[in-house]
């Protein structure tokens, strides 16, 4: 499994003013606006590194924020984002993944053109389109990935063996990485990465051999650690994702 790796984010919003941000038992007030996508897709160039993951996971129902963003700890979150004009949209909305950062004029979300037609109610998509921006209310959910454990893809940007950048990818449940550390078995002790940007994590000169790895988490049991023994095989190539055989919950 390989993956185009892009650095930096290009999302066409719309300019809407919003009212100051309120709460309503677990969700919050917002806006929404959508990016042009000539396939309706997501964009591999998003600001979280995930390349062509990110233009494609969830069925393309993804979505690029800016206060949600969090310097890049957000990428990879997942929400229900429901619009609020009632003659147009669904009660249930569309659950979307971060993968970009996206700012209009204090909206929360610039979604994928087909998350922001998923939205409305059936044969009402243009007419929600016509909109461009709409009042919305969110909430943060778990994220789901039937089949798929979490995977550590090597980006394209590596060089074997001086240079490791990865990503993680099928981040599931509702958590948030807060580290990456690599197992450093000549020293006896484990090295922190980097994070180079959004979920993009790297080392110079990285650990020789099979690599194993941990992760700090932050979710509903607090902040932990969850650890991936040889994860990444000692002939790592970049672009190629290994399967941690993990779960996150």
């Amino acid at each position: 499994m390989g993956f185009a790796f892009e650095y930096g984010c290009s999302l066409l919003c719309f300019i809407a003013l919003l009212p100051a941000i309120s709460y309503s038992q677990d969700y919050t007030y917002s806006r929404a606006a959508y990016y042009g996508s000539p396939d309706c897709l997501g964009t591999p160039t998003g600001a979280c590194g995930f390349g062509e993951y990110g233009r494609t996971v969830n069925d393309a129902n993804v979505a690029g924020v800016s206060r949600l963003y969090k310097n890049g700890t957000g990428c990879g979150g997942c929400y229900q984002v429901r619009c609020k004009a009632p003659n147009l949209c669904s009660d249930e909305g569309v659950n979307v993944v971060v993968t970009d950062y996206g700012e209009g004029d204090k909206t929360d979300f610039i979604l994928s053109p087909r998350a922001y037609a998923r939205m409305a109610r059936p044969n009402m998509a243009s007419e929600l389109f016509a909109y461009g921006v709409v009042d919305i209310e969110f909430r943060r959910t778990p994220c789901h990935y039937h089949g798929y454990n979490l995977m550590f893809k090597v980006h394209e940007h590596s060089k074997f063996p001086d240079y490791l950048a990865i990503t993680l990818l099928y981040q599931a449940g509702q958590n948030e990485i807060l580290a990456v550390e690599l197992w450093q078995e000549d020293c006896k002790e484990w090295r922190g990465m980097r994070r180079a940007y959004g979920a993009v994590w790297d080392m110079p000169n990285p650990p020789k051999g099979a690599i194993s790895s941990r992760i700090q988490v932050s979710g509903s049991e607090g902040v932990t650690w969850v650890q991936a023994a040889n994860v990444i095989p000692s002939d790592w190539k970049a672009g190629i994702a290994y399967d941690s055989t993990i779960q996150l919950s």
